[in-house]
């Protein structure tokens, strides 16, 4: 999550709210993908959690970053919290336990998110390596308990972790203990929009399927292959989930609006000061009845902040965000973007995405989001299984990106990228599956060798 927004144009209608998601529309020529990762630090000494302070903390990692490659400071309170590269719009923030999170810039190829990759990787080992920081490729911390866990100096993430015992039991968790792998991708109108949001959704289980890759917690098996799926299962439920209403008719821009005037806001923020608002509505703000701000109005960086808040499988700000997945090793993380992009940026490969699912009522998709993280691809989706349905959806994918034709230096289109996804449907096991076995083999049931086989290389 890069800086929070701030545009005091006033906001007097609901008609406008409507009109900034309907500014992301952009012809197919501009449709680019933004690919963001987190990644869980920890001192290769001893296996701990890296602290914000101190000579070898998080803050040290920043500044030794921003001087490395002249990214400009993000501050909060006068404090570091991230780096923002104003020149290719790329940015790196902090996730509220110490999740360092790579917000990639809009690119035009899947070939290049993987190059951007490589060298951020390469960029963060020549400043983590000297101080004795590594970066897991789990979707979860595997060790620390949440107690042992640091707390980044984010204000607004103080305001999240009050309110969140509120309104779920795995709120905390979630925020302080979790990592994820999220690509942004473009619409060129409303309909689009409905469209890719449909195929999405519904299919955002089979991603948390394939990529699942949090088995791990507090040192031992949690019973999950995907522990981070299962904690935004109770979250909180006004702000999650698989989103029903979409799949309903005359499901638009208006519609999405609505729902997200629904979701309680979290902050109001005026120049540096953050308010607290946890639970209050936006269409009070909107009116200028907040009680908590008297007579204060909605700006356009209030609502962009607050739908920045809103956590369902899939987003729309003005761009989608498919947010369904753990992070994994590089391959992987360039697999998610090439899985999405191959579906939704080809006609026909959304056309037989819609019908793929096309067959699912909203107790099916439900069932499947419930199932997969612990099922995995022995999920059941409709009639089928998870993996069944993952083959298919890759073959759809494939088609898509071959279609798209975009190529790297060695002639190779970006159906390269699939390929570590095939073979995970070809064996049916995921990396959490494979996770496990090591656990009971060559781990000797200890998540130690974690630290050192699930781990960034640094170039």
């Amino acid at each position: 999550m890069a800086r929070d927004v701030t545009d005091a144009t006033p906001i007097s209608s609901r008609d406008e709210l409507v009109e900034w998601v309907a500014s992301g529309e952009k012809p197919r020529s501009a449709w680019r993908i933004g690919t963001e990762h987190e990644k869980v630090p920890f001192y290769a000494a001893d296996h701990r959690p890296v602290p914000y302070a101190g000579e070898r903390g998080i803050r040290a990692l920043l500044e030794g970053l921003a001087a490395r490659n002249g990214w400009e400071p993000i501050l909060d309170d006068g404090r570091p919290i991230g780096l923002a590269d104003e020149a290719g719009g790329g940015a790196i923030s902090l996730e509220p336990g110490g999740q360092f999170e790579l917000s990639g810039a809009p690119l035009d190829s899947v070939h290049q998110t993987a190059t951007e990759l490589a060298q951020h990787l390469a960029e963060l080992g020549d400043v983590a390596g000297p101080l004795g920081i590594r970066f897991l490729t789990l979707g979860m911390s595997p060790l620390w308990s949440r107690a042992e866990t640091p707390v980044m100096p984010k204000r607004r993430y103080r305001i999240m972790a009050d309110y969140m015992p509120k309104v779920g039991t795995r709120g905390l968790d979630m925020m302080f203990r979790t990592a994820t792998v999220q690509v942004n991708l473009d619409f060129g109108s409303e309909a689009d929009m409905v469209r890719k949001l449909r195929a999405s959704l519904a299919l955002q289980p089979i991603a948390t399927a394939l990529f699942a890759n949090s088995p791990f917690t507090d040192g031992r098996p949690n019973g999950f292959r995907s522990m981070r799926g299962e904690i935004w299962r109770d979250t909180d439920r006004d702000r999650t989930g698989n989103l029903p209403f979409v799949f309903e008719p005359g499901m638009g821009y208006e519609r999405y609006v609505e729902y997200a005037l629904d979701v309680p806001m979290y902050f109001v923020k005026r120049g540096d000061t953050y308010h607290d608002v946890a639970g209050a509505s936006f269409r009070d703000l909107l009116a200028g009845k907040l009680p908590q701000l008297p007579g204060e109005r909605a700006t356009t960086s209030d609502w962009a902040n607050h739908v920045s808040t809103l956590f369902p499988d899939v987003r729309v700000k003005r761009f989608m965000e498919m947010r369904g997945s753990d992070v994994g090793p590089p391959a992987m993380i360039a697999a998610e973007a090439a899985f999405w992009v191959g579906l939704l940026y080809d006609e026909a490969a959304l056309d037989g995405a819609l019908d793929l699912v096309s067959g699912w009522s909203a107790e099916d998709r439900l069932r499947l989001r419930d199932e997969a993280p612990f099922r995995g691809l022995a999920a059941r989706a409709g009639s089928r299984s998870a993996g069944e349905v993952a083959g298919d959806a890759l073959a759809l994918a494939r088609g898509g990106l071959g279609r798209r034709a975009r190529h790297d230096g060695a002639g190779r289109d970006e159906t390269v990228h699939l390929d570590v996804l095939d073979e995970i449907v070809a064996s049916g096991a995921t990396q959490a599956d494979r996770l496990l076995e090591l656990f009971e083999g060559d781990w000797g049931g200890s998540v130690e060798r974690a630290f050192t086989d699930c781990v960034f290389a640094s170039g």
